[in-house]
């Protein structure tokens, strides 16, 4: 009798310790519950002119080069516009993850600016489950032209913009991402009194993957109403990304001459049948600091 129930207990520790061995093997084999992160919802940090929801990664750079061009209407005798060209050079970093940095110069007003935008939500599925994405971004620039009247008392602080954005997306699908950007621009100086040094605006995004490497972008912001000019105009931009290695080739068209913040939301005029102009952003990538563990 007692053999039998020490064979019993034998037979229940060897079962548990099976058991235990096989919920160690699935932990080592990753099929435990874990949280995957929503990758790739735009092909770089930019939709268009505006940030999108991606950051550069921890150690990469990426280097840009942005063209504005001249509107379409101009003809034959301007090249549709290519005779003309605003032009952005700039450099942007991953601190983190989540943290990256960015500085650039304009021809147009000679501005230069820098940001820094910080991912404080993630989507994610699986063992933590966020439905969006959400970050923000401060970005200042300061216009270096030369003042147009020098007679007058010109103070430096009439140089400097500021701008604050909230970005909301969600990655609905590998074809499908969403985006609402939330943006306050302040002007130090205004032209008229009828201007407001603070402008609200809210900007729409998206983006439809049409083949591995090529995406459809648009991008829309909306200035409420009464605070700018009559003749200053909501800016619309849609285009294509291209992916090509380390290289991504952003063509598309525009309204807006500007790619600073205080220029393609506050001070845009052309409407977009009479000035839509073409464009173009390229990216590309170069890894500064590897990630531990490789080569």
């Amino acid at each position: 009798m007692k053999k039998s129930l020490l064979l019993f207990c034998c037979l229940l520790m060897n079962q548990w310790l099976m058991a235990q061995d096989e919920g160690d093997l699935l932990s080592l084999l990753g099929e435990e519950e874990t949280t995957e992160y929503a990758a790739a919802s735009f092909k770089t940090n930019r939709v268009v002119n505006g940030h999108s929801l991606e950051n550069t990664a921890a150690g990469v750079l990426d280097s840009k080069i942005s063209h504005r061009f001249s509107p379409l209407n101009q003809g034959l005798y301007d090249i549709f516009g290519l005779d003309g060209a605003t032009i952005r050079i700039g450099i942007d970093y991953g601190i983190t993850d989540r943290l990256m940095v960015g500085v650039g110069r304009s021809t147009k007003e000679k501005i230069i600016d820098g940001f820094a935008k910080y991912k404080l939500l993630r989507q994610s599925t699986g063992k933590r489950n966020m439905p969006l994405s959400l970050s923000y971004l401060v970005d200042a620039q300061i216009k270096t032209v030369k003042f147009s009247d020098q007679t007058r008392e010109n103070k430096f602080s009439s140089r400097l913009y500021y701008t604050h954005q909230v970005l909301i997306g969600r990655k609905f699908s590998d074809a499908f991402t969403l985006q609402l950007m939330p943006t306050l621009v302040h002007r130090n100086l205004v032209e008229t009194k009828a201007e407001k040094n603070d402008v609200l605006a809210l900007g729409a995004a998206g983006r439809i993957k049409l083949t591995k490497r090529i995406t459809l972008n648009a991008e829309y912001y909306y200035v409420l109403p009464d605070q700018l000019r009559p003749d200053f105009t909501n800016v619309l931009s849609i285009g294509f990304d291209i992916e090509t290695g380390g290289h991504v080739f952003q063509m598309h068209f525009t309204n807006s001459t500007d790619m600073t913040y205080k220029g393609f939301i506050t001070e845009t005029t052309d409407k977009w049948f009479d000035g839509v102009r073409f464009g173009f952003n390229i990216s590309r990538v170069f890894t500064i600091v590897k990630p531990k563990g490789l080569n």
